[in-house]
């Protein structure tokens, strides 16, 4: 019989008490709710994701819930980079596990400048947000929809820290693997998939439109798992990083699936909405009893082994 201490981790000199984590732009906004998060069960947190300057985000409303899945167009708001560092190394001094702080920009040489000024608080990790427009480039499009693009981000901020990086990838791409590829070459230390898919849209039948202000937004929860788990098991036979396999995991059997795909942490977000603030606790203790009952002595002998069937 194993325990739940075989659930833990150590990925570069941080250790993962168990592998979940709490997804970007959920809970994430100070000191007190990244602690919070910890104390209920968390591996690890992720701040919501830090810009170079403030912003207000988009009007309500900003999230829709059903049953099936989450809709959202937060719109990125956030206090700027000066005014987080502070919070953040509150933060880091406050959490039992790794705090990873997730950044954006809209062009290469923000990414660099907002961890410049982030550094300074000592996260565990970066984690950078590769979805957000690329205003830099002739089109507009999202630094995670082109690898060169992809790659210059990750290069400009390996410039800036010896911190460790995360990148979070987009699926609404013709081809991951090549984006993957792309930015392990540049640097990356661990990638994160997926982040929301879409954009979607929910229309109000009464008032005959779009019932998100910002009129569409990104997918997430248990909707996109089995997209989240294809793009993980793509990644794996692709990169030889760490993956936090992200999208619609809620419980211990979910992360079980991620993690056969090949991730080696789960990352939790919309599971929030669905099972509360312990779903951490909860997904950790339903796969420690899963992987007891099928005899599997520790993560490492469950990940990636979909590959071996």
């Amino acid at each position: 019989m194993h325990t739940l201490a075989t659930l833990s981790q150590d990925y570069h000199g941080s250790v993962f008490s168990n592998p979940t984590v709490l997804a970007a732009g959920i809970l994430g906004v100070s000191a007190s709710s990244l602690a919070n998060v910890i104390r209920n069960g968390a591996g690890a947190v992720t701040t919501k994701s830090v810009g170079p300057a403030a912003r207000a985000g988009h009007p309500n409303p900003v999230v829709i819930a059903t049953d099936g899945y989450l809709l959202n167009a937060v719109g990125l708001s956030n206090p700027g980079a000066e005014a987080s560092v502070e919070e953040l190394a509150a933060a880091v001094r406050g959490c039992s596990a790794p705090v990873i702080a997730s950044v954006f920009g809209s062009t290469a040489q923000e990414f660099a400048d907002v961890v410049r000024v982030l550094d300074a608080a000592k996260p565990a990790f970066f984690e950078a947000n590769i979805s957000c427009p690329n205003v830099g480039s002739e089109f507009g499009r999202p630094f995670g929809t082109d690898s060169a693009a992809a790659a210059k981000v990750v290069e400009e901020i390996k410039g800036e820290t010896a911190t460790p990086l995360i990148v979070k990838l987009s699926p609404n791409v013709p081809d991951l693997v090549e984006i993957a590829k792309a930015v392990c070459a540049a640097g990356a230390d661990m990638l994160c998939a997926i982040n929301t898919v879409g954009p979607g849209m929910l229309i109000d039948l009464a008032a005959r439109r779009p019932v998100l202000a910002n009129r569409s937004g990104g997918l997430s929860g248990p909707a996109i798992k089995p997209i989240a788990v294809r793009c993980v098991y793509d990644l794996y036979r692709a990169v030889d990083v760490p993956i936090i396999g992200t999208g619609g995991i809620s419980t211990g059997k979910d992360a079980a699936e991620m993690i056969m795909a090949g991730a080696s942490l789960v990352g939790i977000g919309s599971a929030v909405y669905y099972r509360g603030i312990d779903v951490f606790a909860k997904v950790a203790r339903e796969l420690d009893a899963f992987m007891q009952e099928h005899g599997y002595a520790g993560i490492g002998q469950l990940r990636g082994c979909a590959h071996d069937a």
